[in-house]
């Protein structure tokens, strides 16, 4: 943990595009006047119809471009790489999205729903040393325990050699990008009481399925927006939304929270004890923009749309956030 504020600059402003996500809704509005859905974005969007331009899709898994802009500079990283290897081309080609404009990619963590697509995205950046910011625990042999003892092993990250021409920064520490506009958070503390980790997780270690609930190469991405505050990106949120965000604000010195967006893990019988308690925490941060997607899972997500009618956003794949 840093003992000092890292040199997070505030910008002046930032677009998100949802580009793999578990749902896609091209249909409901938004009284945030910072959404757009697909349809009402896209220059074509009136070919974006079954019969004329094809659609985007959904699946389980987590992909986000992000675009920052200040002092007259613009910066695109891409912050995990959905479950599939093809998932996220496809719809950055429906969306007409280039993706050359990739200057790096974030992983949040090692599962295979976020890293899915590295390889193939890689290949098609082709951007010599084109960073890739990792944890070297995302490079173990992983898997979950099933109620009979039986361990389902997931498919293994990609070595190196399989992005080239890309190359991976591998660090556990706290990680600025892109002219120090963008923060990767590397190991996040566990300070709640209540954020206990995934107790079905596990990793092969001497050839033997251990326990591996904390997932300590769970990481955030933080921005800062200038008169607004923190914008908290969460691929899956294994170390717990609440001490991702407290960690954010800890890490920048910044006291307010704008936006939290991404997965919060809060689905599973395993985790949905959480929910009522991420609640109650989620009011005290009060952010005016929350998005929970991906694996927060129905309940969680019915659960802070009803506690926050005016900043809730449901996820959607195709949504624009221009904050």
């Amino acid at each position: 943990m840093p003992n000092t504020v890292l040199p997070l600059k505030a910008v002046d402003g930032l677009e998100i595009i949802s580009l793999i996500d578990n749902s896609i809704d091209f249909l409901s509005s938004s009284e945030h006047r910072e959404v757009k859905n697909i349809r009402e974005w896209m220059k074509n969007s009136r070919n974006l119809k079954p019969k004329g331009k094809k659609l985007p899709i959904a699946e389980h898994g987590f992909s986000m471009l992000i675009r920052i802009y200040f002092e007259n500079e613009a910066h695109t990283i891409l912050f995990d790489t959905g479950g599939s290897s093809e998932s996220v081309l496809i719809n950055a080609e429906r969306m007409e999205l280039d993706l050359s404009e990739i200057e790096a990619i974030v992983i949040s963590h090692g599962h295979w729903d976020h890293s899915g697509g590295l390889s193939a995205i890689s290949k098609t950046i082709n951007k010599k040393n084109l960073p890739i910011i990792i944890h070297e625990d995302m490079l173990k042999t992983r898997g979950s325990i099933d109620s009979n003892g039986t361990v389902r092993k997931y498919v293994d990250f990609p070595k190196e050699k399989k992005v080239r021409p890309s190359e991976y920064i591998v660090t556990k520490q706290p990680y600025l990008l892109s002219n120090n506009s963008v923060l990767v958070t590397g190991e996040i503390p566990r300070q709640t009481d209540f954020e206990r980790g995934y107790l079905r997780h596990r990793a092969l270690v001497n050839g033997k399925w251990q326990p591996d609930p904390w997932i300590w190469d769970d990481r955030a991405v933080i921005i800062n927006i200038k008169q607004k505050g923190l914008v908290v990106l969460s691929g899956c949120a294994h170390a717990g939304i609440i001490n991702t965000t407290l960690y954010s604000k800890e890490l920048t010195g910044v006291s307010n929270i704008y936006a939290i967006m991404g997965g919060f893990h809060l689905i599973g019988k395993n985790c949905e004890n959480k929910i009522q308690r991420t609640v109650i925490e989620l009011k005290t941060l009060n952010p005016k923009l929350l998005v929970p997607s991906h694996c927060t899972g129905w309940r969680g997500v019915h659960a802070i749309a009803k506690a926050f009618p005016h900043a809730f956003v449901k996820g959607s794949v195709g949504n624009l956030y221009t904050l």
